[in-house]
């Protein structure tokens, strides 16, 4: 099995549990682990046999610009859906996505929830 790996895409979005949060914003990263067969993709270059990292930047950026979430877990299901549903070469997807500075009253870099698709 064949591993390509997206790390710390930046997004801001209006999301978060709190009135406050979803007015101003946060800053949020993405990652990405896609996990298939993608060797057959070298033979003639054919970017529908491997994974598009294109997909992940589109459904990402759709999900956080769009309506506010309370939670980064529907954020990070919203988008895992969507980019298992349009890479069908993928066996297997882990997204982890994270909140920065989440305000939690102490310092703290991140909040992070990770989920996994299979087929």
């Amino acid at each position: 099995m064949d591993t390509i790996t997206l790390k710390s895409l930046e997004f801001h979005g209006k999301h978060g549990y709190y009135d406050e949060e979803r007015q101003e914003g946060n800053r949020f990263e993405l990652d990405v682990i896609a996990n298939g067969n993608f060797k057959p993709s070298v033979n003639d270059d054919n970017l529908d046999l491997t994974f598009n990292y294109e997909i992940v930047k589109k459904v990402a950026q759709n999900i956080i610009n769009g309506p506010s979430e309370k939670l980064i877990e529907t954020l990070c299901k919203r988008i895992g859906d969507q980019i298992f549903e349009q890479s069908p070469v993928v066996n297997q997807l882990t997204v982890s996505l994270r909140k920065l500075n989440p305000p939690i009253g102490v310092p703290a870099k991140y909040a992070e929830i990770s989920m996994t698709w299979n087929r």
